[in-house]
This record gives C-alpha cells, structure tokens and sequence, in this order.
C-alpha cells in the first residue's frame, strides 16, 4: 500500500497559532483615557457626597452615584484590554 505524502513543516520555524502570536502593545492615548475615566468616576461620587447631593446633577439624585460607577468601571474595563 502506498505511503501518503507527509506534512511539510514550514523551514522559518515552528508554526505559529493565533494564540501564540505577539500582541501589539496598545495605542499611546489607551492608558491617559483609562486612568482619566478610573479617576473621572471616583470625583464624580466624592462630589456627590461632599455636596449632599446638590452637585453634579442634582434632579437626578442617586443616579450620580450609578454614573460615578459606570464611568469608573469602563475605565476598569479597559484594564482588561492592557497589553505593555
């Protein structure tokens, strides 16, 4: 029975996967704008809080405390994404 024809494996080296393929590191603006929306959220809540309520947005009373956090967790989601 005749043998089938093998493989060849490239002649630069091992294959490479899409999992082992260096990743790029990340634009220069990404860390200033994670940093800025981490910190952006946390003064957003102190104001809140130091205010008693009054500042930044005052008709929509706790809800400040939930835009406080949903800018500061995209900021954390960004770190997610970080590459060196």
């Amino acid at each position: 029975m005749p043998e089938s024809k093998s493989r060849r494996r490239p002649t630069k080296g091992p294959a490479m996967t899409p999992s082992s393929k260096a990743q790029k590191p990340n634009a220069p603006w990404f860390l200033p704008v994670m940093v800025t929306l981490m910190l952006l959220g946390l003064f957003w809540i102190i104001t809140y809080y130091i205010s008693d309520g009054k500042f930044p947005i005052p008709d929509i009373k706790n809800w400040n405390i939930g835009i406080g956090f949903g800018i500061a967790l995209s900021g954390f989601m960004m770190t997610t994404r970080w590459r060196s």
